[in-house]
């Protein structure tokens, strides 16, 4: 876990592709003493993302929001869970919707008859196996959001399509920190652009990254790499010039 003012990153340790790494799901800590926790990590994250929030001297009961960045597993797999111990709302980019209330099966995933035709396959990767035949998350969103958007504390929505439909980012103002979810990544601080082999439109994920380009930015955390604090700002820039 780390704090940066009202910004707690958590640091949930997870297998993806068969390979251990760690993701940053953040909650945003609001006046009141209440969360609003963006994005929830893996299905069974539950305890381990209210250890993280202990640490940061918080309770799960404390969360009364979720913003969904977007609704890929690694970002919605705790979201039911989340919601039934907390009674949080859940908000997400009107794009996005219909991916977590189950209307629409999730944009990554092959179609049904694939993965009727997958499944057949003894060989098949036991993780993608596990994500062929579990239940989609159903969860009710109550409020959908619009870029630009303003939320508790003045955090402002930006949409950032691409990695998904739906995907957005969010900016706080409180020391210009700019949670990106999947728009960005980042390794031992340096900053990257959107993982191509998750990205279905890239040329439309890499317009999102002009995009945040041009705001006042002072730190990034992306959920796959973490913080990134040394010239965010720059870097960003940088980034965005590479991808023209």
């Amino acid at each position: 876990m780390q704090r940066l003012g009202d910004v707690i990153v958590l640091d949930l340790p997870v297998t993806l592709m068969d390979r251990p790494t760690v993701i940053h799901p953040v909650a945003l800590a609001g006046p009141d003493h209440t969360l609003t926790l963006v994005d929830t990590g893996l299905p069974g994250q539950l305890e381990a993302i209210t250890a993280e929030l202990a640490q940061a001297g918080y309770a799960l009961g404390q969360v009364r929001r979720v913003i969904v960045t977007h609704h890929d597993l690694d970002h919605i797999g705790s979201l039911e869970d989340v919601v039934r111990a907390t009674n949080a709302e859940v908000y997400a980019l009107d794009a996005e919707v219909p991916f977590i209330t189950g209307e629409r099966r999730a944009q990554k995933l092959p179609s049904a008859e694939q993965a009727q035709a997958m499944l057949q396959d003894p060989n098949l990767n036991p993780t993608m196996r596990a994500m062929l035949t579990r239940d989609p998350v159903r969860v009710s969103v109550q409020r959908r959001l619009q870029d630009g958007d303003l939320l508790p504390g003045g955090v402002r929505v930006i949409a950032t399509p691409g990695h998904t439909l739906g995907h957005l980012s969010l900016l706080v103002p409180g020391g210009n920190i700019l949670i990106s979810g999947d728009a960005l990544t980042s390794q031992d601080g340096a900053l990257g652009g959107p993982m191509p082999r998750a990205t279905p439109d890239l040329q439309t994920a890499h317009a999102s990254v002009r995009r945040l380009a041009q705001e006042d930015v002072q730190t990034i955390v992306t959920y796959h790499g973490g913080v990134v604090s040394d010239n965010a700002s720059g870097q960003l820039r940088a980034l965005a010039a590479r991808l023209d």
